[in-house]
C-alpha cells in the first residue's frame, strides 16, 4: 500500500514538532488546525509570527524582550531602579512580575552556566549586568535563577563577582510549597527549607 504523504503538510508538521514540548501528534493537530483556517486567518497568523520575529529584540538595559529601546519595566518612572532581580529567561521575569509584589527592575541572563551544555559565563549577559552595576545606584541584586545545579552555580558565580562592588546580593528563598505535605517533599527541598528557616 502506498504511503499517503502530502509534502507541504509534512513540512508544516515538522516545523511544529521542532517547538519545545510539542510531540508528533500535537504537531499534526496544530498543522490541521492551521489548514482549517481561512486564507485571511492564515495570513494574519503568518504576519504575527513574522512581525514578532522582526520587531522584538533585547532591551538595551535589562536584556528582556521588547519592541522598543527600553522595555516597559526599565522605562517606568515608578520602578525601583536600585533593586535588580536576575532571572534566567524572559518567562521567569514574567512569572515574578505576575506576583505583583516586586517593584524593582530585572536582568535576564538568557540561560544558566552549564559546562555540560557548553554554556559558560561569556554565553550569558553577565557583562551587561556588571556594566549596570558599574553605573552606580544599585543597592541590591536578587538572584532568582532556578533552584537547579546550573541555577545555583550561576547565582554563586555572579555573587562572587558582585561582592567586591559593595552590592547586597540575595537569593530567592525556596523550600516547601504552600499547601504541600512534608512527606512528599524530596530531601533537597527539605534541606533547603531547613537551611532557610525564619523565626516566627
Amino acid at each position: 500500500m502506498a504511503q499517503y504523504n502530502v509534502a507541504p503538510l509534512e513540512k508544516l508538521v515538522d516545523e511544529f514538532e521542532k517547538m519545545p514540548g510539542i510531540g508528533h501528534k500535537t504537531a499534526q493537530r496544530l498543522a490541521y488546525y492551521v489548514l482549517n483556517l481561512s486564507k485571511t486567518e492564515a495570513e494574519a497568523l503568518a504576519a504575527a509570527v513574522t512581525e514578532a520575529h522582526s520587531k522584538i529584540h533585547y532591551c538595551s538595559r535589562c536584556c528582556n524582550l521588547t519592541d522598543k529601546e527600553l522595555c516597559p519595566v526599565c522605562s517606568s518612572a515608578t520602578r525601583d531602579q536600585s533593586q535588580i532581580c536576575v532571572v534566567e529567561t524572559p518567562r521567569d521575569a514574567t512569572a515574578v512580575e505576575n506576583t505583583r509584589e516586586y517593584k524593582g527592575v530585572y536582568h535576564v541572563l538568557h540561560g544558566a552556566i552549564s559546562p555540560l551544555n557548553d554554556v559558560g559565563p561569556d554565553n550569558l549577559t553577565i557583562k551587561q549586568l556588571l556594566k549596570r552595576l558599574g553605573d552606580g545606584g544599585v543597592s541590591e541584586v536578587i538572584m532568582a535563577t532556578n533552584p537547579t545545579v546550573e541555577g545555583d552555580a550561576t547565582a554563586l558565580y555572579i555573587s562572587k563577582l558582585l561582592k567586591p562592588m559593595g552590592v547586597r546580593v540575595t537569593r530567592l528563598a525556596y523550600g516547601i510549597p504552600v499547601g504541600g505535605d512534608l512527606e512528599y517533599a524530596d530531601e533537597y527541598t527539605l534541606a533547603k527549607a531547613l537551611e532557610g528557616r525564619n523565626e516566627i
